[in-house]
């Protein structure tokens, strides 16, 4: 437990820390003992949330922990000072838990959660610089699932992309029709757009890597289309069996049929700061190829780390080489976390003026023509930082983490998330409460 000499440290040390939380536990493994903090006054302890947590003074030091809210409430006092009462945070499932997870009581001005409040954001020169929204691209489904050992089936595909419309995301990739002998992963793309045909509140676009793949697509009822393109010509061979120039030929094809239908187009680029088979990646190639999709009716491009081994250090000068010749409103970033450093590179995009991230929920993917690329960045952990940063996004993170608890009791594996993580070790503590 979480002693009070710990606690005076964590005060002491809190100057240091800008816009940080601080929470008061322990560890994720133990809840902070509210009797201990009887010493700091009722009014020390706080509730960033619209259901209030707080010590309420009973003239002994030792208050009442109250959670208000439609579904948590109690009002069981703290017997002693070193115990916790029993069912404080009644807790009955996992849904209800999740949903209760903002409501974490904290220190003064050192929230147990990601969320910036206003003074902060007005106040740091960095802060300032942030969009004020960011729209997140759900990938999961796609890229995410393409890279599975096992073939999901297609019923669970259905309710992973349904529980992410319902999280808030307002583009969920679903699928890629493309050949099932390169791809059987995704052999069940018509099947999966037939089901999600009168799923609402999101976009669904699929990848079709080449006229007959949009076709297909259009098929299927596809409203929304993207092609892929690679900056380094090896992995162009060997991803999609041809050459940069091939594939942007291809591409103009499947654009021109697009703006008939006016089916909109969104672009990726794989490999922009280094490629597996060839090392660094310039950013004059990430360039071109930007420029030529832009050029063909891409409404939107997607610069990709395939295989995550970008910094701040490399991303930067990339974008502001591609920032020449597309604008900036018309790109997104597609970071994969293979060495830890998709959350920063993110972040260094959004000041360069990036307001739209790819994501995957739960961190699932990863690249079958890529070796050791791991998976895509978390969507969870994505809308965590940007929670913190007060940048809006519109997703419910309870809602998204249940999405992402769905699909790993499926895979058999822990969430790739840290957020979710986390977080799911406070629920299991205050399940038992």
């Amino acid at each position: 437990m979480l002693s009070v000499k710990a606690l005076d440290k964590f005060l002491r040390l809190r100057s240091f820390f800008s816009c940080t939380s601080i929470p008061i536990m322990s560890n994720l493994e133990e809840p902070a003992v509210f009797g201990k903090l009887s010493r700091f006054g009722g009014d020390k302890v706080k509730m960033f949330s619209s259901n209030p947590c707080m010590i309420r003074e009973n003239g002994t030091g030792i208050g009442d922990c109250w959670l208000e809210g439609s579904s948590l409430h109690s009002s069981k006092k703290v017997k002693h000072i070193y115990e916790y009462t029993e069912e404080v945070c009644p807790w009955k499932t996992n849904e209800e838990c999740y949903r209760s997870l903002p409501d974490a009581c904290y220190l003064p001005d050192r929230p147990y959660s990601s969320h910036c409040n206003d003074e902060c954001t007005r106040d740091n020169k960095l802060l300032r610089s942030m969009p004020g929204f960011v729209k997140i691209v759900e990938v999961g489904p796609r890229d995410g699932l393409q890279n599975e050992k096992d073939i999901v089936p297609t019923v669970v595909k259905v309710e992973l992309i349904k529980m992410l419309v319902s999280s808030g995301l307002p583009i969920v990739e679903a699928t890629s029709f493309v050949s099932p002998k390169w791809v059987p992963q995704l052999a069940d793309a018509k099947d999966v757009m037939e089901a999600i045909r009168t799923v609402e509140g999101g976009r669904f676009p699929v990848l079709t890597p080449n006229l007959k793949g949009f076709e297909a697509a259009v098929a299927s009822g596809a409203k929304e289309v993207a092609i892929f393109a690679s900056a380094s010509e090896s992995f162009s061979k060997s991803n999609i069996n041809c050459s940069i120039e091939h594939s942007l030929t291809r591409y103009r094809d499947v654009a021109l049929a697009a703006r008939k239908l006016s089916i909109p187009v969104r672009g990726y680029i794989s490999c922009v700061v280094g490629c597996p088979l060839e090392g660094v990646v310039s950013p004059s190639k990430v360039t071109y190829v930007a420029k030529e999709l832009y050029d063909m009716g891409c409404y939107e491009i997607s610069l990709g780390d395939t295989i995550g081994v970008g910094t701040p250090g490399t991303v930067i000068p990339m974008l502001e080489d591609v920032i020449d010749v597309v604008p900036i409103d018309k790109l997104a970033v597609h970071f994969h976390d293979t060495y830890g450093q998709a959350l920063s590179n993110i972040l260094a995009s959004l000041q360069m003026g990036i307001t739209t991230v790819d994501s995957s929920v739960s961190g699932l993917g990863g690249c079958p023509y890529a070796k050791g690329a791991s998976g895509n960045v978390a969507t969870e952990d994505v809308v965590y930082m940007l929670n913190g940063l007060g940048v809006k996004t519109n997703v419910d993170l309870g809602k998204l983490m249940l999405a992402g608890d769905f699909i790993c009791q499926h895979l058999g594996r822990q969430s790739g998330s840290k957020t979710a993580i986390a977080l799911s070790r406070i629920r299991g503590h205050a399940s038992k409460l």
